[in-house]
């Protein structure tokens, strides 16, 4: 049955990522990319839906870490009888998809349980196995329509009833060399990896990514990892960046906010590209935008919220009845509905983005600009329009205030781009524009009794997005007005010292059940306070967020707090940006003040 999340681990080689437990179980893995079929999916079900466990047979103690600042997993167990040593990766550098599971005897004698359990198409279609010789070694292969499996190693499990499994022992001194590489079912089977030489190649060429990160603050550890976690989440041949590995980790457990994640955001892109950015990395401005020109190529009228990571549009939702789902959360889906929705702030990440890449070095193109010119002069038309909102609301269309000062930062930074770094642009309809919407925000979206601004023009609600306006330069953040809109957040979603994005309770999402706290929402709340002048407040929750990540640094969606648990969609892109947005903010805060 699946762990905890926080009890998980991601590994990944840039094209997609695999979910390894503490006890060794791989319970999730999606090949060849993120959004393809799952060919493990006992996290989402039962070990018969497809898993690859390589972990000790009894009673044991173990302990894990990422090899320095790198993808690379290292799990170390302790038995009454010895400790061994489990190191999993999936190499980078080359355009394979492996997977491999490296065991080292470390001393005395540990049993091993050894199980693979293929399911392809999400747990639903039982393979065709057989077993053969690869390059003088016993490997099984599993097939199914479109796609095969091979295992290779020193030694196989036998086939037991539908699946693979035995135990053996590991003696002190040995080392055994696992591996699971996906081809098309169609092509032969690849030649075997040098396991030595790929593993030094991941390593070393991990770590010097990460030592290039510029931020070297007192959160330096939670920032480079939270960064080397986003990387994991770029494609690395599209430059699509997705939301999540996984779908369907319910934000409450037992209901049925089960959404999939892995698709690119728009938004959440941009968010990403930012902190990329912030840390010293332009190169992944270029390959980001490449990657945008290409997904929303056309008509402007036609821009998605999100696409698949190769820029495909059609993303279908559709629940999947076989699977029983995690902690039986139903039902599971695949695809996202949200991708119909129209979400007005959406364009302002955009641009925010961008404009921060112009103001570290990055040159538009002539397509570029021509692109974001034709998209902000499309806004200019229908700003007006009410929308689904940063949350992706299913309920009634709003005029949310959070998407209305999206709507301003995107007019804001294409006259920047004009003014100050020379662009072609109508900038005096631009500021028209800006300064209209500006006006309709302080009338509509602020409440001047509660001095706070609302969650949209038609409540008196609020909601943790409000927590972005300072970031997003449309208020300092020392401004009364959002000082009050702080206070007014801290009173009404504060929920045991983390925030709510919004109270389920009004209806205004349109689905029922409840959630926990959104991990972005409180790290926004460390920038805003910051920004507002409480920096041992910021300090405070700051050093409360990130002890919350789990033993490698990773964190999900949602906190669970009386159950101290994870929750959600997981490791999650949000969370970690802004992990780095908020240590980002409280270093250039701490300097001006």
């Amino acid at each position: 049955m699946p762990l905890p999340i926080e009890d998980y681990a991601a590994i990944g080689d840039g094209h997609t990522a695999a979910l390894v437990g503490i006890d060794g179980s791989l319970d999730w893995l999606c090949f060849p990319q993120f959004d393809s079929h799952a060919c493990f999916a006992g996290l989402l079900g039962t070990d018969q839906n497809g898993h690859w466990l390589l972990g000790p047979s009894g009673r044991h103690t173990a302990t894990r870490r990422y090899v320095g600042d790198s993808a690379v997993l290292e799990t170390t167990y302790t038995t009454d009888g010895g400790q061994v040593r489990v190191t999993d990766l999936m190499p980078t550098g080359d355009r394979r998809a492996d997977v491999v599971r490296r065991i080292e005897g470390v001393r005395g004698t540990v049993s091993i349980r050894h199980s693979w359990v293929v399911r392809f198409d999400y747990g639903r279609i039982r393979p065709w196995v057989h077993r053969e010789q690869v390059e003088g070694q016993p490997a099984i292969v599993a097939i199914a329509g479109p796609d095969k499996l091979i295992l290779t190693g020193p030694r196989l499990p036998p086939a037991v009833d539908g699946h693979h499994e035995e135990t053996f022992e590991v003696h002190e001194g040995e080392e055994l060399d696992f591996t699971l590489t996906w081809v098309p079912s169609y092509r032969e089977i690849p030649a075997a990896i040098d396991v030595d030489a790929r593993l030094a190649f991941t390593l070393r060429e991990q770590q010097e990514w990460a030592d290039a990160c510029i931020y070297d603050g007192p959160w330096r550890p939670a920032v480079v990892r939270s960064l080397v976690t986003l990387r994991g989440l770029t494609h690395v041949d599209t430059g699509g960046i997705v939301a999540a590995p996984t779908t369907s980790l319910p934000e409450d457990f037992g209901g049925l906010r089960n959404w999939d994640y892995r698709y690119c955001w728009l938004r959440d892109a941009a968010l990403t590209l930012e902190s990329f950015l912030a840390a010293g990395r332009a190169d992944y401005a270029h390959h980001w935008r490449d990657w945008l020109l290409r997904a929303i190529a056309g008509d402007p009228e036609d821009m998605q919220v999100m696409y698949a990571v190769d820029g495909a549009r059609h993303l279908p939702e559709r629940e999947l009845e076989h699977l029983p789902g995690y902690a039986d959360s139903r039902p599971v889906r695949i695809g996202n509905g949200a991708v119909d929705q129209r979400q007005s702030d959406v364009l302002g990440e955009v641009m925010c983005a961008l404009s921060m890449a112009r103001n570290h070095g990055v040159s538009e193109t002539r397509d570029s600009w021509s692109l974001q010119r034709t998209l902000v002069n499309r806004l200019a038309e229908d700003w007006r329009r009410p929308d689904n909102g940063l949350w992706e609301i299913r309920g009634p269309l709003r005029r949310f205030t959070h998407s209305q000062v999206m709507v301003w930062a995107a007019f804001d930074r294409a006259i920047e781009g004009v003014e100050q770094h020379g662009l072609d642009g109508p900038v005096d309809e631009w500021r028209a524009v800006r300064d209209q919407v500006r006006e309709e925000i302080m009338e509509h979206g602020y409440d001047a009794a509660r001095n706070t601004f609302t969650q949209h023009y038609d409540t008196d609600e609020v909601d943790a997005s409000l927590l972005v306006l300072p970031l997003v330069r449309f208020i300092d953040g020392d401004d009364p007005k959002m000082v009050g809109t702080i206070e007014a957040v801290e009173k009404d979603l504060m929920h045991d010292g983390l925030l709510l994005r919004y109270r389920t309770t009004s209806g205004v999402d349109g689905l029922a059940g409840d959630e926990h706290p959104f991990l972005a929402c409180s790290f926004w709340l460390v920038s805003a306070y910051a920004l507002a002048g409480r920096h041992d407040d910021a300090r405070a929750l700051m050093d409360r967020l990130v002890a919350l990540a789990n033993d490698v640094g990773l964190l999900s969606e949602e906190y669970d707090v009386a159950g101290c648990r994870m929750v959600g969609n997981f490791p999650q892109a949000f969370s970690h940006l802004a992990l780095v947005g908020a240590a980002m903010n409280m270093l250039r805060a701490s300097t001006t003040s």
